[in-house]
């Protein structure tokens, strides 16, 4: 989806950095938007949200080279597969999901304009997740009950951010079931769901399309989906833990 909505936004006619985790594999994604776009203004920067070092490292090479960022699209994601740390002692699915669109979001913030749109993508699994006391310490692992939980603690993120940034239009979008490696589960059946399931999954495309509205538009704290949008429900605009997550993270990461 990376892919894809970079290609798009440089045919709307955006200026576009690619953060990247394996900069080689992004060089050929830049090589090929070039080619199909010649006159196309897009870069490439490497990026590991698995990484606090990455991401302030990331975010210092944009200080330095002075550039003003007009709007963020926090696309990255992962459903690991077991437990595993990050060199920061965040379990991976955390680090990537939350804690690192958290760091690299306000790490940002005195460089991105005052109107600046940002973009996170959440998943319909948000409504089966729970952000507790316990999110950073937990080690019962589940794979789709942590995605969803960190999907979840990424919407309250985007409402708080709102809440202390008022300037900022600030969204989430959720791609539905996208063809991309991510679905795959590395199991046995892999290959018969591949036959019988991927075909009725979203395009890259597809799944792109409503994050790149919400990247656009005028409206703030809208979740946008399919083909249309609707403000985020009260059950997350209420949650008791949204501003306590907010700031056990940050203390997190000190």
């Amino acid at each position: 989806m990376g892919s894809a909505a970079s290609l798009e936004l440089v045919k709307r006619g955006w200026s576009v950095i690619m953060a990247c985790r394996n900069p080689e594999k992004g060089e050929g994604v830049r090589q090929n938007i070039i080619r199909a776009i010649p006159d196309a203004d897009i870069s490439l920067r490497k990026l590991n949200l698995e990484s606090c070092r990455s991401i302030r490292r990331f975010v210092e090479s944009i200080k330095s080279d002075d550039l003003r960022i007009d709007a963020l699209f926090n696309n990255a994601g992962v459903i690991s597969r077991g437990f595993s740390r990050t060199e920061d002692g965040f379990e991976n699915t955390l680090a990537v999901n939350y804690i690192g669109p958290y760091l690299l979001t306000t790490e940002l913030l005195p460089v991105l304009s005052e109107r600046a749109g940002i973009v996170n993508m959440v998943s319909l699994t948000c409504k089966y997740g729970n952000v507790g006391k316990d999110l950073f310490d937990r080690t019962n692992f589940k794979r789709l009950k942590t995605y969803s939980d960190t999907k979840l603690a990424l919407l309250l993120f985007s409402m708080e951010l709102s809440r202390r940034y008022p300037s900022l239009y600030v969204n989430v979008s959720d791609p539905g079931i996208v063809d991309s490696n991510m679905i795959s589960m590395g199991k046995w059946f892999d290959p018969l769901a591949d036959i019988l399931f991927r075909p009725f999954c979203s395009s890259p495309e597809k799944g792109v399309a409503p994050a790149l509205r919400a990247l656009e538009s005028s409206t703030k704290l809208h979740y946008y989906v399919g083909n249309g949008d609707r403000p985020i429900p009260s059950r997350y605009r209420e949650h008791p833990l949204r501003e306590w997550l907010w700031n056990e993270t940050s203390e997190k990461l000190k």
